[in-house]
Order: C-alpha cells, then sequence, then structure tokens
C-alpha cells in the first residue's frame, strides 16, 4: 500500500495540473492588455502542456511575448475545467508573438517539431489526452505550405523512428486562458512539473539549439 502510494504521489508531481483551483466560468476570464506592436507577427502551436511551451517560445530570439491558451476545438469560450475533460476538442495551445525580420516563420516551425515528440498521438510526456496533441497551426496558405515541407523533409530525413502524428490545422480562434496559466513557468519556478518536466524540457531544447536563444536566457 506504501508503495502505491508512493507512486500516486509521483504521478501527481509530474503532471500538468495547476495547485491554483481552476475558474470555471462561461466566457473568456482573460486577455492580453498590451496591443501587440506594429510588425510584429502571430503563430500558433500547440505541443503538450502550454506552461513548457510558452517558456520555450519565450526564450527564442525574435519572439517578444508568448501566451497561453486554447484551440483546434469546437467548444467556445472554454474554461480549464473543460479543456481537462478532452471533449472540448480543443488543445493547449500557444500564440507566439515575433519580429518576422528577426525570426520566421519556418525558424518557429523548426523550434515546435525540434523541442517534442511529434510522434505520439494525444500525449506528450507524463501528460495524456487530445488536450495535449501535437497541432501546427497555421492562417495563411504560405504557413501551410511551410508546415507541410518541414515534415516532409522530417520524414525523408527519417529523423523520427515513428510516423510524425503532427496535424496541420488553420487557426479558426484561439482563446486564451486564464491568468494564472501566463508565465507559469516564470511565475512558479518551485512547483514540482515545473522542476522535474518543464525545466528538463526548456534546457534540453536550448542545448541542441544554442544559435537560437536569447542572450539572457
Amino acid at each position: 500500500m506504501k508503495t502505491l502510494i508512493a507512486l500516486l504521489f509521483v504521478v501527481t508531481l509530474q503532471t500538468c495540473i495547476s495547485s491554483t483551483p481552476p475558474t470555471n466560468h462561461p466566457k473568456a476570464v482573460w486577455t492580453p492588455t498590451a496591443s501587440i506592436t506594429q510588425g510584429m507577427k502571430k503563430a500558433y502551436f500547440a505541443s503538450g502542456c502550454f506552461w513548457c511551451v510558452e517558456a520555450i517560445y519565450e526564450s527564442v530570439k525574435g519572439v517578444s511575448e508568448v501566451y497561453s491558451g486554447y484551440a483546434g476545438g469546437q467548444t467556445k469560450n472554454p474554461n480549464y475545467n473543460q479543456i481537462g475533460t478532452g471533449k472540448t476538442g480543443h488543445a493547449e495551445a500557444v500564440e507566439v508573438i515575433y519580429d518576422p525580420k528577426v525570426v520566421s516563420f519556418g525558424t518557429l516551425v523548426q523550434v515546435f517539431f525540434g523541442s517534442h515528440d511529434p510522434t505520439t498521438p494525444n500525449r506528450q510526456g507524463p501528460d495524456y489526452g487530445s488536450q495535449y496533441r501535437s497541432i501546427a497551426f497555421y492562417t495563411n496558405d504560405q504557413e501551410r505550405e511551410i508546415i507541410q515541407k518541414y515534415i516532409q523533409s522530417l520524414e525523408e530525413g527519417g529523423y523520427f523512428s515513428k510516423e510524425i502524428v503532427t496535424e496541420i490545422k488553420p487557426l479558426e480562434k484561439f482563446y486564451y486562458a486564464e491568468e494564472y496559466h501566463q508565465d507559469y513557468e516564470k511565475n512558479n519556478p518551485n512547483n514540482p512539473y515545473v522542476q522535474q518536466v518543464s525545466i528538463p524540457r526548456l534546457r534540453k531544447f536550448q542545448k541542441q539549439y544554442p544559435e537560437l536563444i536569447k542572450a539572457d536566457h
């Protein structure tokens, strides 16, 4: 019995679950207050727990801000409680605000595939469920072609031993997650999940792509 309790405790620590009680509200509960600077663009990706993905993209040169949210599903104004059921169709996703003069959309796609396992359906690390599936979103035909060509190059190069299951979807709507999810890794450095999953994932990415990392990271 003690062994079982210990195992359950470890699993709990290593799951993307906030210690803050989820807000259950029928409408979106938070939106950014800052406006996007002229000349900046937006890109959208889903590759597991958005705490991890947000921190990874915020470390990339040319990225000014990253917001956590929900995308890819059919439920309007979803909240964290609903997302956790896996029945909304949405995945935990991020909105990346970037300067195209510094970093291209193609490089952001490279970051996407270089910072998670795109061969695990409905799962990323210790987190499982459709809300953690891999999705590369596009907002125009050019972005779609860039994603498709990059996947083709990965497949032809045999970069992954298993089939890439990443969905390529048009962005229909991005819903911002509750405020306590924003900058979660930065604001909760001692959280067990952050310590055991988020930070190691970030460090692994930074080690593999040092040329893409900001000087202060």
